[in-house]
Formats: structure tokens, C-alpha cells, sequence
């Protein structure tokens, strides 16, 4: 899954558009933790959110919010909490905190493209992040049983939230 550079679909007759980010590295353990969720929340939901996954450094979404309202994202953390700990935190006026922001498992994390939106202008007017806690990041691992399972509790939360 690899970053899609395209615009976001067109006018949706004044519906507010909804838009889910999954990030993190398929190939890295629990890293995929983002990428699965965002993965199986786009069976479940309807044409009403746009879900998509994102490989690479999340600096590179700025461009994909444009014309988004609200943003959901879901990305693996490591600030220390147990594995499989499920971070919810509202990032709409306030900075994401130093413990899950500096957590990312990316050069340039969630935090540092929110606030590069937020300096541009381009931050939705809501925007949440959705940290799971990684336990292991080894290369050509499967997701750890505490990730999977805070995996399909998250989605079930966003499925919550989206309607």
C-alpha cells in the first residue's frame, strides 16, 4: 500500500467529508498496525468516509486533507504503555503530547504533519489520532496478539465515531 497522491473525490452535495488515515510499514510487526485497521474499516464503512493507507513518512498527507473536514488517523505509538494500549487523543486545537507525538515509529510522525497542516492552514476542523501501541517492530513479523486485538477495537470505535 503506498501513498496515494490523488485528490480527494469532488463536492459531495455539502455532505462533510470524512477521511481516515491508516499509516505505518506493512512489512514491520506491528508497525502495520495503521495500515490493517484502515484496511479492514474500509469494508465496513460507507461512501460517506474516504479510508486509505499510507506507506512512508506522514509529512507527505498534507496534501491529501484538502477539502477534508474531519480526519481520523491511526498509526502504532511507543510511549511506554503496555502493548495493545489504544490512545485516543483530539488534536483539533492542541498539539498531540510530547509522549505520543515523539512515540511515532517515523523520522517525521503524525504530530509533525498535523502541526505543518495546522501552520498551513489546512488542518480539518476536526482531527483525531487513534495511537495503538506497538510491541514489536522486527522486519517480516506478523502483528502481536495485543496489537491485534487493539486493531479491531479500534476500528470498531471509528465505526462508532463515522456514523
Amino acid at each position: 500500500m503506498h501513498l496515494l497522491r490523488h485528490a480527494l473525490p469532488p463536492d459531495r452535495g455539502g455532505a462533510p467529508l470524512r477521511l481516515v488515515l491508516g499509516i505505518g510499514n506493512a512489512w514491520q510487526g506491528d508497525d502495520a498496525a495503521g495500515l490493517v485497521a484502515a484496511a479492514r474499516l474500509r469494508e465496513r464503512v460507507g461512501s460517506h468516509v474516504v479510508v486509505r493507507g499510507l506507506e512512508g513518512e506522514p509529512v507527505s498527507l498534507v496534501d491529501m486533507l484538502d477539502g477534508a473536514e474531519e480526519m481520523f488517523f491511526v498509526d502504532a505509538v511507543r510511549s511506554g504503555a503496555e502493548p495493545g494500549t489504544i490512545h485516543r487523543i483530539d488534536a483539533t486545537d492542541d498539539p498531540l503530547p510530547t509522549a505520543v507525538s515523539a512515540a511515532s515509529t517515523h523520522t517525521l510522525g503524525v504530530g509533525d504533519a498535523i502541526e505543518l497542516a495546522r501552520a498551513l492552514g489546512r488542518l480539518p476542523s476536526r482531527v483525531v489520532l487513534y495511537g495503538i501501541e506497538a510491541e514489536s517492530l522486527a522486519a517480516g513479523e506478523d502483528l502481536s496478539p495485543a496489537v491485534e486485538a487493539a486493531v479491531a477495537e479500534v476500528v470498531e470505535r471509528l465505526l462508532t465515531e463515522l456514523r
